[in-house]
């Protein structure tokens, strides 16, 4: 029934384009809700530097995938292995710009993951006493209503 608007949106690429429009409002979004601020820096620019990088998919985006992927090379013994693993083959291709897709729309959902097993475990736990001072049910009580009462 509406084969034609299907037809229409792929016509000369206009999904592909659609794509990155939709990156770039969330990446618009981001920095509308200050995603940049504390304490999320690392995440940001683990997006923007790392996998960001290559969205826009030219020259400069290839070459800097290129250096991206091949600092891994100076990991000792597995170097190799990984660089090879994270480009998909040999050299960079599609399959490196599927990769970084996939890590840059996952990376987040690990990060809250492992936040959730943080405070699972600390709350599990609980929480390292450097200073050795033990907090009893009585000192709740008299801290929650007050020392004077």
């Amino acid at each position: 029934m509406y084969g034609w608007s299907i037809r229409y949106l792929h016509t000369g690429g206009s999904m592909f384009r659609m794509f990155f429009a939709l990156v770039y409002l969330h990446t618009a979004r981001g920095l509308y809700y200050g995603s940049y601020k504390a304490p999320r820096e690392l995440l940001w620019i683990l997006g923007v530097t790392w996998l960001g990088y290559t969205l826009p998919w030219g020259q400069m985006s290839f070459w800097g995938a290129t250096v991206i992927t091949n600092l891994l090379s100076a990991v000792p013994v597995i170097g190799t292995s990984l660089v090879q693993w994270l480009q998909g083959g040999f050299t960079i291709g599609d399959a490196t710009l599927h990769r970084f897709y996939a890590l840059h729309y996952l990376l987040p959902f690990v990060i809250v993951g492992l936040v959730y097993l943080h405070l699972w475990a600390l709350h599990r736990f609980g929480s390292n006493n450097p200073l050795g001072v033990e907090v009893t049910l009585a000192d709740q009580e008299v801290s929650r209503h007050g020392a004077g009462h």
